[in-house]
Protein backbone atom coordinates (compact mmCIF):
# COMPACT_ATOMS: atom_id res chain seq x y z
CA UNK A 1 0.00 0.00 0.00
CA UNK A 2 1.45 3.40 -1.17
CA UNK A 3 0.68 6.25 1.90
CA UNK A 4 1.81 9.93 1.08
CA UNK A 5 2.72 12.14 4.23
CA UNK A 6 2.19 15.53 3.91
CA UNK A 7 3.72 16.80 7.20
CA UNK A 8 6.44 19.90 7.68
CA UNK A 9 7.18 18.46 11.18
CA UNK A 10 10.80 16.46 10.42
CA UNK A 11 9.90 14.52 13.67
CA UNK A 12 6.55 13.81 13.18
CA UNK A 13 7.26 12.57 9.20
CA UNK A 14 10.18 10.87 10.71
CA UNK A 15 8.03 9.21 12.82
CA UNK A 16 4.94 8.43 11.10
CA UNK A 17 7.53 7.00 7.67
CA UNK A 18 9.41 4.75 9.88
CA UNK A 19 6.56 3.31 11.61
CA UNK A 20 5.06 3.11 8.42
CA UNK A 21 7.43 1.41 6.89
CA UNK A 22 8.04 -1.07 9.57
CA UNK A 23 4.62 -2.31 8.59
CA UNK A 24 4.94 -2.98 5.06
CA UNK A 25 3.54 0.48 3.79
CA UNK A 26 5.35 2.18 0.98
CA UNK A 27 5.50 5.67 2.01
CA UNK A 28 6.55 8.83 0.31
CA UNK A 29 7.08 12.37 2.42
CA UNK A 30 6.44 16.08 1.16
CA UNK A 31 7.48 18.67 3.70
CA UNK A 32 5.20 21.47 2.39
CA UNK A 33 1.51 21.61 0.58
CA UNK A 34 3.39 22.73 -3.29
CA UNK A 35 4.92 19.47 -2.86
CA UNK A 36 2.16 17.37 -1.72
CA UNK A 37 -0.08 18.56 -4.17
CA UNK A 38 2.21 17.91 -7.10
CA UNK A 39 3.00 14.41 -6.08
CA UNK A 40 -0.90 13.96 -5.36
CA UNK A 41 -1.46 14.97 -8.86
CA UNK A 42 0.66 12.82 -10.57
CA UNK A 43 1.26 9.84 -8.68
CA UNK A 44 -1.11 7.29 -7.16
CA UNK A 45 -1.43 7.14 -3.46
CA UNK A 46 -3.67 4.45 -1.30
CA UNK A 47 -4.16 7.06 1.10
CA UNK A 48 -3.15 10.61 2.61
CA UNK A 49 -2.38 11.25 5.80
CA UNK A 50 -2.08 15.68 5.34
CA UNK A 51 -1.12 18.26 7.87
CA UNK A 52 -3.25 21.49 7.81
CA UNK A 53 -0.35 23.32 8.89
CA UNK A 54 1.59 23.25 5.87
CA UNK A 55 4.16 25.69 4.49
CA UNK A 56 3.77 27.31 0.74
CA UNK A 57 0.00 25.89 0.46
CA UNK A 58 -1.34 24.98 3.57
CA UNK A 59 -3.95 21.68 4.20
CA UNK A 60 -7.35 23.07 3.64
CA UNK A 61 -6.07 24.29 -0.05
CA UNK A 62 -4.35 20.85 -1.09
CA UNK A 63 -7.35 19.32 0.27
CA UNK A 64 -9.61 21.36 -2.28
CA UNK A 65 -7.39 21.08 -5.35
CA UNK A 66 -7.42 17.60 -4.85
CA UNK A 67 -11.03 17.20 -4.61
CA UNK A 68 -11.72 19.83 -7.38
CA UNK A 69 -9.34 17.69 -9.63
CA UNK A 70 -11.52 14.81 -9.25
CA UNK A 71 -8.90 12.75 -6.57
CA UNK A 72 -10.93 10.54 -4.36
CA UNK A 73 -8.11 8.97 -2.19
CA UNK A 74 -9.02 8.76 1.37
CA UNK A 75 -7.85 11.59 2.65
CA UNK A 76 -7.12 11.56 6.88
CA UNK A 77 -5.80 14.99 8.19
CA UNK A 78 -3.78 15.56 10.93
CA UNK A 79 -4.34 18.48 12.93
CA UNK A 80 -3.51 20.24 16.87
CA UNK A 81 -5.60 19.76 19.42
CA UNK A 82 -6.60 23.83 19.46
CA UNK A 83 -7.95 23.59 15.44
CA UNK A 84 -11.11 21.92 15.57
CA UNK A 85 -12.45 24.54 13.56
CA UNK A 86 -9.93 23.97 11.01
CA UNK A 87 -11.08 20.25 11.13
CA UNK A 88 -14.62 20.91 10.31
CA UNK A 89 -13.79 22.81 6.97
CA UNK A 90 -11.52 19.95 6.50
CA UNK A 91 -14.51 17.66 6.22
CA UNK A 92 -16.53 19.60 4.53
CA UNK A 93 -14.19 20.32 1.81
CA UNK A 94 -13.50 16.78 1.52
CA UNK A 95 -11.55 15.06 4.20
CA UNK A 96 -12.53 10.96 5.22
CA UNK A 97 -11.32 11.06 8.93
CA UNK A 98 -9.34 13.43 11.56
CA UNK A 99 -6.92 12.65 13.69
CA UNK A 100 -5.71 14.95 16.67
CA UNK A 101 -2.21 15.33 17.53
CA UNK A 102 -0.52 13.38 19.35
CA UNK A 103 -1.87 10.44 18.56
CA UNK A 104 -0.44 7.26 18.98
CA UNK A 105 0.94 4.99 16.09
CA UNK A 106 -1.83 2.42 16.90
CA UNK A 107 -4.36 4.41 16.43
CA UNK A 108 -3.33 6.18 13.66
CA UNK A 109 -2.66 2.28 12.15
CA UNK A 110 -6.51 1.85 12.64
CA UNK A 111 -8.18 4.66 11.42
CA UNK A 112 -6.11 4.15 8.04
CA UNK A 113 -7.12 0.58 8.53
CA UNK A 114 -11.00 1.65 8.56
CA UNK A 115 -10.37 4.24 5.85
CA UNK A 116 -8.81 1.38 3.46
CA UNK A 117 -11.57 -1.11 3.66
CA UNK A 118 -14.01 1.36 2.59
CA UNK A 119 -11.94 1.21 -1.02
CA UNK A 120 -10.85 4.25 -3.32
CA UNK A 121 -14.69 4.25 -4.57
CA UNK A 122 -16.74 6.97 -5.39
CA UNK A 123 -18.66 6.04 -2.03
CA UNK A 124 -15.31 6.01 0.32
CA UNK A 125 -15.96 9.46 1.55
CA UNK A 126 -19.59 8.45 3.29
CA UNK A 127 -19.44 7.93 7.31
CA UNK A 128 -21.48 4.75 8.56
CA UNK A 129 -22.55 3.33 11.87
CA UNK A 130 -25.08 0.23 11.17
CA UNK A 131 -27.98 1.67 9.22
CA UNK A 132 -27.10 5.49 9.36
CA UNK A 133 -24.69 6.87 6.71
CA UNK A 134 -23.66 10.74 6.54
CA UNK A 135 -22.30 12.02 3.48
CA UNK A 136 -19.88 15.06 4.55
CA UNK A 137 -19.72 16.26 0.91
CA UNK A 138 -23.87 16.83 0.73
CA UNK A 139 -24.44 16.75 4.94
CA UNK A 140 -26.79 14.63 3.87
CA UNK A 141 -27.97 11.74 6.56
CA UNK A 142 -29.89 8.38 5.76
CA UNK A 143 -31.04 5.81 8.32
CA UNK A 144 -32.70 3.00 6.88
CA UNK A 145 -32.87 4.19 3.60
CA UNK A 146 -34.83 7.43 4.13
CA UNK A 147 -33.33 10.85 4.11
CA UNK A 148 -32.92 12.89 7.72
CA UNK A 149 -32.88 16.98 7.70
CA UNK A 150 -30.48 18.72 9.23
CA UNK A 151 -29.64 21.84 10.20
CA UNK A 152 -25.89 22.82 10.01
CA UNK A 153 -25.40 22.37 13.74
CA UNK A 154 -27.19 19.26 13.86
CA UNK A 155 -24.82 17.97 10.89
CA UNK A 156 -22.07 18.73 13.24
CA UNK A 157 -23.28 16.83 15.98
CA UNK A 158 -24.66 13.75 14.14
CA UNK A 159 -20.94 13.92 12.37
CA UNK A 160 -19.39 13.85 15.73
CA UNK A 161 -21.12 11.02 17.35
CA UNK A 162 -20.84 8.66 13.91
CA UNK A 163 -17.25 9.38 14.30
CA UNK A 164 -16.87 8.53 17.34
CA UNK A 165 -19.16 5.69 17.54
CA UNK A 166 -19.97 3.27 21.19
CA UNK A 167 -17.57 6.01 22.94
CA UNK A 168 -19.02 8.47 25.31
CA UNK A 169 -18.76 12.04 24.62
CA UNK A 170 -18.94 14.65 27.28
CA UNK A 171 -21.45 17.43 26.71
CA UNK A 172 -18.43 19.99 26.57
CA UNK A 173 -16.80 17.97 24.13
CA UNK A 174 -19.71 18.10 21.57
CA UNK A 175 -20.01 21.87 22.60
CA UNK A 176 -16.41 22.42 22.12
CA UNK A 177 -16.53 20.85 18.47
CA UNK A 178 -20.23 22.00 17.00
CA UNK A 179 -19.88 25.46 18.83
CA UNK A 180 -16.29 25.88 19.39
CA UNK A 181 -17.40 26.82 22.56
CA UNK A 182 -18.30 25.17 25.81
CA UNK A 183 -20.03 27.86 27.74
CA UNK A 184 -23.46 26.62 28.97
CA UNK A 185 -22.67 23.79 26.84
CA UNK A 186 -25.53 21.46 29.21
CA UNK A 187 -28.56 23.27 28.02
CA UNK A 188 -27.31 23.82 24.58
CA UNK A 189 -26.36 20.22 23.74
CA UNK A 190 -29.11 18.62 25.01
CA UNK A 191 -31.63 20.58 23.29
CA UNK A 192 -29.92 19.78 19.82
CA UNK A 193 -30.02 16.29 21.19
CA UNK A 194 -33.73 15.96 21.95
CA UNK A 195 -34.21 17.94 18.36
CA UNK A 196 -32.14 14.97 16.91
CA UNK A 197 -33.88 11.79 18.38
CA UNK A 198 -36.98 13.65 17.36
CA UNK A 199 -36.26 13.48 13.99
CA UNK A 200 -34.70 10.02 14.04
CA UNK A 201 -38.03 8.95 15.86
CA UNK A 202 -40.29 9.85 12.94
CA UNK A 203 -38.35 7.11 10.59
CA UNK A 204 -36.76 4.70 12.95
CA UNK A 205 -37.63 2.72 15.70
CA UNK A 206 -34.76 2.32 16.90
CA UNK A 207 -32.58 4.49 19.22
CA UNK A 208 -29.49 5.93 18.18
CA UNK A 209 -27.99 8.93 20.74
CA UNK A 210 -28.50 7.54 24.53
CA UNK A 211 -27.75 9.25 27.64
CA UNK A 212 -24.56 8.31 29.73
CA UNK A 213 -25.76 9.37 32.79
CA UNK A 214 -23.05 12.04 34.39
CA UNK A 215 -21.01 11.92 31.26
CA UNK A 216 -22.94 13.18 28.18
CA UNK A 217 -23.89 11.27 25.25
CA UNK A 218 -22.89 7.97 23.27
CA UNK A 219 -24.18 6.84 19.42
CA UNK A 220 -25.08 2.99 20.00
CA UNK A 221 -27.60 1.44 18.53
CA UNK A 222 -30.64 0.00 21.01
CA UNK A 223 -33.71 -1.88 19.60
Amino acid sequence: MRVLVIEDEVKVASFISRGLEEEGYTVEVAFDGKEGLSLLKTKEYDLVLLDLMIPEIDGLQVLKSAREDGITTPILILTAKSAKEDVVRGLDTGSDDYLTKPFSFDELLARMRALTRRGNTKESHLVRYKNMVLDPFTRALSIEGQQVELTEKEYLMVELLIRNSERPLTRKEIAEYVWQNAADSTNIVDVYVNFLRKKIETISQTKYILTVRGTGYILKEEK
